[in-house]
């Protein structure tokens, strides 16, 4: 299944989308697309739901509770910047403040100088974690996100690398929550992300390090994974920071990106 969130920002409704692509109205079955839904939706045939129109997608995760991060997971984007292949996942977290849709503008903050784009397959958990050996069993659905960055904070601040990721609109999610047994396999996928047409990223997610599976095993070892957490697992190589010369995200520009089987974002850029 693919599932979606709909409706006003704030106000975002549960959705599946049917057969021909089209959204619908799934408020009458769950509350939400979040931990308290995510393991426990009943069977639905989306034909027999009412339409919802020509709706805004929302991020396609409500009630995020955290949102934790996996860096330096591509072999040829740890190349790219110079840095060491890691020999286990390097772990930090985004502000779920940051969250937005996948066609919402992307915000850059004030004196950005170096706000940055990361294509990003993530996942979402729909069973309770801790110290598993079995990591496949708890994700409930794949879908991209975006972990835009502004570099200058993240890297000539000082600390960790969270005050650069977590910028009101820096983690654009969806456009879907597609099911483990919908997409399959979640290696072998292109993934991409264009800037005003010209392609930046395109990569494969068989070039990640640490694979899904692993990453839920790894890090609910340090903390517990509850339905609803959200995981993302790097990028792979062409980010703006890695470009010689650097290049940058300015207003009026737009991100498309995408995943086989995840379908696209389309980000406008917006200033302050």
């Amino acid at each position: 299944m693919k599932f979606v969130r709909w409706g006003e920002a704030g106000a975002e409704k549960p959705g599946v989308l049917d057969a021909d692509g089209k959204v619908r109205d799934l408020s009458g079955v769950v509350a939400d697309i979040d931990g308290t839904t995510l393991a426990t939706m009943p069977e639905i045939t989306p034909e027999t739901l009412p339409l919802a129109g020509d709706v805004r997608l929302g991020p396609c995760v409500g009630s995020v509770g955290k949102l934790v991060c996996v860096g330096l997971n591509y072999a040829d984007h740890a190349a790219e910047g110079g840095w060491d292949v890691p020999t286990e996942p390097v772990l930090f977290m985004k502000a779920t403040t940051s969250i937005s849709g996948p066609n919402d503008p992307v915000i850059l903050p004030p004196g950005s100088e170096k706000t940055d784009w990361e294509a990003e397959l993530a996942f979402v958990i729909g069973t309770r974690a801790k110290n598993t050996t079995d990591g496949a069993a708890h994700i409930a659905g794949y879908f991209i996100l975006n972990d835009i960055s502004e570099r200058a904070w993240q890297q000539e601040h000082g600390g960790q690398w969270t005050k650069g990721k977590s910028h009101d609109t820096f983690a654009p999610m969806g456009p879907w929550l597609v099911t483990p047994d919908e997409l399959g396999a979640p290696t072998g996928r292109a993934i991409w992300l264009e800037v005003d047409g010209k392609r930046m990223q395109d990569g494969t997610t068989d070039t990640m390090i640490f694979k899904p599976d692993f990453i839920v095993e790894y890090i609910s070892r340090f903390m517990t994974l509850e339905p609803g957490d959200v995981v993302t697992t790097g990028t792979p190589p062409g980010v703006g920071l890695g470009k010689s010369p650097q290049v940058f995200l300015r207003a009026g520009q737009e991100m498309r990106l995408g995943i086989d089987g995840l379908g696209e974002q389309r980000l406008p850029v917006q200033g302050a």
